[in-house]
């Protein structure tokens, strides 16, 4: 099906050999990449009919003639590595020595190439040979963890444009359903290759299917999100999708359904992101008013121009997830450990809990696995953990100056060619190419039958002469990753500094008036007191100051003492939102059940039966993240005291009251 996804059909033309991956994914996520090289033989066995019907609806009457008719036939190299140009130049060697009959055993030539030991990555090359007078070079990238994408992103921008490759760009991170059409297969894999990597950190894990076979379109109808690719010749039976974004690759537009509500960038990345990728891709643009304008500015070449319209991404993605390492709580060691990333407390300091676009990010299932992935704080690091972590102040620095941003993309875009471009010296490279015009000749025997035996063996001898070359496998390096800057506000917004050094005083001052039981000096600071708690920074003081009164997890109180705190803690409460970092409302939690005063002889009032009503104690997230922020201290504690200690014999003693804590917890 993937072969011919557009169905086996007969031909009455000698047509040209064609070349296109597809992409199939095992049960297990892991992709196949399958390099198709398609040619068409004479059918000397068809018999025709005294009336055919022939394409174009025309007919014939009388017998056809066999040399008039050509049957599809496809060589299919399959791989979890994706060498496509390497691919292409072994299937074509191989059709190369069929159709001009060379003097090589097709055989060898096959078992050579499945025999080939491709070297891990790490920016090391490989000269091979399939013996047909051939001389080719494998170029491993630096890092497999960076996308490799050739030119396939600057080809994606220039056949649809900024503005519709953003559009799909958001449509991807917000889990919409993506179809790519055109009337090439390749052009289909690349566009989707390319959309996939502009989403670097994260990983697309959904349907991913870059050439989808004319019998199976039913899969456009799957409830989930995907990214799928079809052939344009199938363009009026798409059209009828009603929650599908669709973009024709051949012209250049995208149709978003009416029903879907796509979530953009947030501003000011959104404007920047545009303004940065209109400089590159039209780097005349800002002379293009002068009435003196310098020579026309030359455009990079085709890969640099792919590396640098990607590191805009890069950046993009840097400053979206500045500081997210400050909101990873840790919240299992053994046997493997477990992540949680704390949402609400991202998006509260960012200023983006209204945000839908990055809700929506941080609620995919490709940021799940960006945290399971990256969330670890000793791992291999790539571009993007230096990026995050070192370079975002100067990437805020540098967007309102054109000349020191750009600067900045084309630092990165070397790296990331060089990624992929490690070794500027190549080596020289021969791989033999058809006769011209050969697909045309008349008298072409049919591609022969293989001999499979005659195969195996020949790999088993080329696997024996390379049992003592050194393994393919590298050796990761791993660090601490760097935690980079705290989580701060995405917007640059000059406001007042609400909670004042005084506000907080006053705060303080009002506690121990309460405590002091100076009934006329509370009295006259409550108010002020109030008012100060619409500040997150207060509301953490009175809950700092409430906890140095109390006395053995108990503080009784009088009558009087207890009104006011209860009025402190419901105006504390009553502003912590449901989005919030929920912190605050953590930290009065014991104290609720520890502030309380007698009713009667034996009857005891505590503060939690006067503030119980309040919707954060409703709201399940809240419960979630205090359960992971005790969780993370409580590990937190056994491992630094277990440093700390260097093993000392009481040490097991501590770790079983430290696991009976955690089951306590659960």
């Amino acid at each position: 099906l993937f072969c011919f996804p557009g169905g086996w059909q007969l031909s009455r033309e000698r047509k040209q050999p064609t070349f296109f991956v597809v992409v199939l994914t095992d049960i297990d996520s892991d992709r196949h990449y399958c390099s198709c090289l398609t040619f068409y033989e004479a059918e000397i066995n068809l018999q025709g009919t005294k009336k055919e019907e022939i394409e174009g609806g025309a007919e014939v009457s009388g017998l056809i003639q066999p040399a008039e008719v050509f049957a599809p036939k496809s060589l299919v190299l399959v791989s979890r590595l994706y060498y496509p140009e390497i691919f292409r130049a072994c299937l074509g060697l191989i059709y190369t020595v069929y159709v001009d009959s060379l003097n090589v055993s097709l055989e060898s030539l096959i078992a050579n190439l499945c025999a080939c030991l491709v070297p891990a990555a790490g920016g090391s090359q490989k000269l091979f040979s399939l013996g047909a007078g051939d001389r080719q070079l494998i170029q491993t990238p630096l890092h497999d963890s960076l996308p490799v994408t050739g030119t396939s992103v600057a080809l994606l921008f220039q056949q649809l444009g900024i503005q519709n490759v953003l559009s799909l760009f958001c449509a991807v991170l917000t889990e919409n359903k993506v179809l790519f059409h055109s009337a090439s297969f390749q052009r289909l894999s690349d566009a989707c290759r390319a959309l996939e990597s502009l989403m670097f950190p994260l990983k697309y894990s959904y349907p991913y299917i870059p050439i989808l076979p004319a019998q199976l379109l039913e899969v456009l109808s799957s409830p989930t999100p995907f990214i799928i690719g079809v052939h344009s010749v199938f363009k009026t039976d798409i059209h009828e999708l009603l929650d599908v974004i669709i973009a024709d690759l051949d012209g250049g537009t995208i149709k978003i359904p009416e029903c879907i509500h796509l979530s953009s960038l947030p501003e000011p990345l959104l404007h920047q992101t545009q303004s940065a990728l209109s400089l590159i891709l039209h780097p005349d643009l800002e002379v293009a008013d002068h009435a003196f304008p310098p020579p026309r500015t030359a455009l990079s070449h085709s890969k640099m121009l792919d590396k640098e319209v990607r590191a805009v991404f890069l950046r993009l993605f840097a400053q979206l997830f500045q500081g997210y390492r400050s909101c990873l709580q840790l919240i299992r060691i053994h046997a493997e450990p477990v992540i949680h990333f704390h949402k609400t407390a991202f998006l509260g300091q960012r200023g983006l809990v209204e945000n839908d676009f990055l809700t929506k990010v941080l609620s995919g299932m490709a940021f799940a696995g960006f945290v399971s992935e990256r969330g670890p704080p000793y791992r291999s690091c790539d571009l993007f953990d230096e990026l995050v972590a070192f370079e975002v102040e100067r990437i805020k620095v540098e967007e309102n100056n054109p000349v020191k941003m750009i600067k900045h993309v084309r630092e990165l875009a070397e790296q990331l060619f060089k990624n992929e471009n490690p070794n500027p010296h190549m080596a020289f490279q021969k791989v033999p190419r058809p006769t011209e015009g050969s697909h045309l000749r008349v008298h072409i025997l049919p591609f022969p039958k293989i001999n499979e035996a005659r195969v195996q063996e020949l790999i088993q001898e080329n696997v024996a002469k390379n049992q003592n070359a050194p393994p393919a496998t590298r050796i990761e390096k791993k660090c601490v990753v760097p935690a980079g800057p705290p989580v701060v506000s995405i917007m640059d917004k000059v406001t007042t500094v609400f909670n004042s050094a005084q506000r907080l005083e006053v705060v303080r001052n009002c506690i121990s008036f309460i405590f002091e039981n100076k009934i006329l000096e509370t009295e006259k600071t409550l108010p002020a007191a109030l008012r100060a708690l619409k500040g997150k920074a207060a509301r953490q003081c009175l809950t700092d100051e409430l906890g140095l009164h109390v006395q053995q997890n108990r503080a009784i109180l009088d009558h009087q003492q207890f009104d006011y705190i209860i009025r402190m803690m419901n105006c504390t409460l009553q502003d912590c939102s449901s989005l919030e970092e929920y912190n605050i409302a953590a930290a009065l939690l014991p104290l609720t059940s520890a502030f309380y005063r007698k009713l009667a002889p034996g009857v005891s009032q505590f503060a939690y039966t006067c503030v119980q009503d309040h919707p954060i104690w409703t709201n399940q997230q809240f419960w979630e993240t205090t359960f992971y922020n005790a969780v993370q201290e409580q590990v937190r504690s056994l491992y630094l005291s277990a440093k700390e200690d260097n093993h000392a014999p009481h040490l097991k003693q501590k770790v079983r009251e430290k696991k009976r804590t955690l089951i306590v917890w659960d």
